[in-house]
């Protein structure tokens, strides 16, 4: 069944209103007409499942029949703190990691990116490009949010937003040897995971001393050593398995 996702707003009493590019997609991309089934799904973790009752130019009206307690979010909440990587690389990380089950995504810019910080107006267009990517990665996967993709941040400030928002967080370093990442995992029941992914060249080791001291714990993936678009996804597979998410 097809699943689309509504802001609060949109839901009215026993009826729910679908604007927007969706429209056109439900009437002339999957062509479902009325009286059909349709899942939506209100951003909050509730599904409804709908009867599409009226067509317009520009708005459905869908008929609530029942509602859901959506069952595919992880029980532990997850941020992505991914380095910034070249185009394709970045939209990657963000689809893949949400249909693994990541709750919110940050791009960071590290010492050692190729990609740096750019002006506002091109941030914007990113953000817009990143968001649609994640609400369609976010349907394809029957997610019951749209995980969110913030703004790019310095690395200094992801430490600090680790701090005041993860109960743990790790660091992949290909130079640590002693924590591996299911000890990490296995030493407590953590709520709450923040996970650094660095760019292309790595972290430096004065980011890695950094991080530690805000309590960021550096961890060995294994003997092979993974790009940035791959490793974050390990991370998160690591973590849906090992902490009951899949």
């Amino acid at each position: 069944m097809a699943k689309f996702f509504v802001d609060q707003q949109a839901i009215r009493d026993d009826c729910i209103l679908i604007t927007g590019p969706d429209v056109n997609h439900i009437k002339n991309v999957i062509r479902l007409g009325e009286g059909k089934e349709i899942l939506i799904n209100d951003g909050q973790g509730t599904d409804y499942k709908c009867i599409i009752n009226k067509i317009d130019t520009d708005v459905i009206y869908a008929k609530i029949k029942q509602f859901l307690a959506c069952e595919a979010e992880p029980t532990v909440e997850t941020i992505l703190f991914q380095s910034l990587v070249k185009g394709e690389k970045m939209e990657f990380v963000i689809q893949k990691s949400i249909e693994i089950g990541v709750t919110k995504i940050i791009p960071i810019c590290t010492e050692r990116c190729i990609v740096k910080m750019e002006s506002d107006k091109k941030i914007k267009t990113k953000l817009d490009r990143w968001h649609k990517i994640a609400e369609s990665a976010a349907k394809q996967s029957k997610r019951g949010i749209i995980p969110e993709v913030l703004s790019p941040i310095l690395f200094k400030e992801a430490l600090l937003f680790a701090k005041d928002h993860c109960e743990a967080s790790c660091i992949p370093y290909e130079n640590e040897q002693t924590h591996h990442i299911k000890t990490f995992l296995r030493a407590s029941s953590y709520q709450s995971i923040g996970v650094f992914i660095g760019p292309e060249g790595g972290f430096t080791e004065e980011e890695i001393i950094a991080a530690k001291q805000e309590g960021i714990l550096p961890i060995t993936l294994g003997k092979r050593i993974l790009r940035s678009e791959t490793a974050g996804l390990v991370v998160l597979a690591n973590i849906m398995y090992e902490m009951g998410g899949i």
